[in-house]
């Protein structure tokens, strides 16, 4: 079975909980212990560990996440329905694959029991495991990135936490349909790379852009299936880092954000957290992202794709050569544009679907602008 790759919750974190006041959050987990497993159908997330990092160099220190267990479940909960399960962890493998196929195994078995795990990791080549676990459940993925380099490697290098992007884009089945760069560092990237992006039609936004307008980024994240947050993409007097010491990088308050815009998105379905390096400055950081997700998740407005567009209003902006839809939720006021299925092409979307947008991107193309993400959305469907 699937989830005879997790160790039970080590017992000083059990104990240490059992201490905590009925009020913080660690009274309200269920556990993986050595006596029970939780009833995964009463259960909506699920947070993991994978204490794996022999693919980043940069790490100095063992994986080790009881001091991130211990902040986060010392928190005080929210006014949450939630059912959270903490599931243990996953050891590394004899191989770096071995971890992969653990991972890959129980994440998918989660996600089509409708429950978001949340991977707190090792090195951030676990998102290809996470990539890997939609292989199965016969849809396109897209997948965010909060980081300073888009990871790209070469075609036959092995594959690491800088380079695992180009395993996900090479390695079949392709079931990538967009990615998304939030945050990315221009000097950390090569104008080559840079270009890349632009040529596979998938988006990617400097560090100022979101940080001078943090809801950029609302959007993106409504639109993606699988969130992968690098701290390195946190700057140092904000994250604790000090062994890669980062000067520049979202602030605390920003990477919060970004974590709380993916909880809400109705379309998320699994949420990593990578390239600490286990040290009790940093574990402050990562409970606090995993709480506004969790936080998010709470503010679920089940929209689409789960609603229906009855609920809409519908707007209709025509260009010069195309006529845009615009869609607008009477519940949140959130704003999709329609990306139309063309029979004629080999389209890897199936119907027409809605691509989440902002109010700004409909103000602009009633001035006869032509979102980019739209346009972007079609040449990737097209090819």
């Amino acid at each position: 079975m699937e989830f005879d790759f997790l160790e039970p919750v080590n017992d000083a974190i059990v104990k240490f909980v059992g201490g905590l006041s009925s009020q913080e959050l660690g009274s309200k987990i269920v556990f993986h212990t050595q006596e029970q497993f939780p009833d995964i159908e009463q259960i909506n997330i699920a947070i993991i560990g994978v204490l794996e990092d022999r693919t980043n160099i940069n790490m100095v220190n063992e994986v080790n996440l009881t001091a991130v267990r211990k902040k986060l479940y010392s928190m005080f909960p929210g006014n949450w329905d939630a059912s959270i399960a903490d599931l243990g962890d996953i050891l590394a493998g004899d191989s770096v694959e071995d971890t992969y196929f653990a991972l890959k195994k129980v994440t998918a078995s989660l996600i089509k029991n409708k429950v978001i795990p949340i991977v707190l990791g090792g090195s951030q080549d676990l998102t290809y495991a996470l990539y890997r676990a939609y292989d199965d459940l016969e849809q396109m993925v897209n997948l965010v990135a909060v980081d300073n380099k888009f990871d790209f490697g070469k075609e036959n290098e092995s594959v690491s936490a800088n380079s695992y992007l180009t395993k996900i884009i090479i390695d079949e089945p392709n079931n990538l349909f967009n990615y998304c760069n939030i945050g990315y560092q221009t000097y950390y990237n090569s104008q080559e790379e840079i270009d890349l992006i632009e040529k596979l039609f998938f988006d990617a936004y400097r560090l100022g852009e979101i940080s001078n307008k943090i809801t950029l980024a609302e959007p993106v994240f409504r639109d993606a299936d699988l969130v992968s947050i690098d701290l390195n993409s946190v700057k140092s007097s904000a994250s604790g880092n000090t062994v890669t010491f980062e000067p520049n990088g979202f602030n605390g308050k920003e990477v919060c954000s970004l974590a709380r815009y993916a909880g809400i998105s109705d379309k998320v379905s699994s949420f990593g957290v990578f390239n600490h390096n286990s040290t009790l400055a940093e574990s402050v950081i990562i409970s606090q992202i995993v709480w506004y997700f969790i936080e998010g998740f709470h503010y679920r407005s089940k929209e689409y794709p789960f609603g229906s567009r009855a609920n809409y209003l519908k707007y209709i902006v025509p260009l010069e050569d195309e006529e845009l839809i615009f869609y607008k939720s009477d519940k949140t006021d959130r704003w999709w544009i329609e990306i139309p299925f063309e029979s004629n092409g080999s389209n890897k979307l199936k119907r027409n679907t809605l691509l989440p947008c902002s109010y700004d991107e409909y103000l602009a193309a009633c001035n006869q602008e032509l979102p980019e993400r739209w346009w972007k959305a079609q040449r990737k469907n097209a090819l």
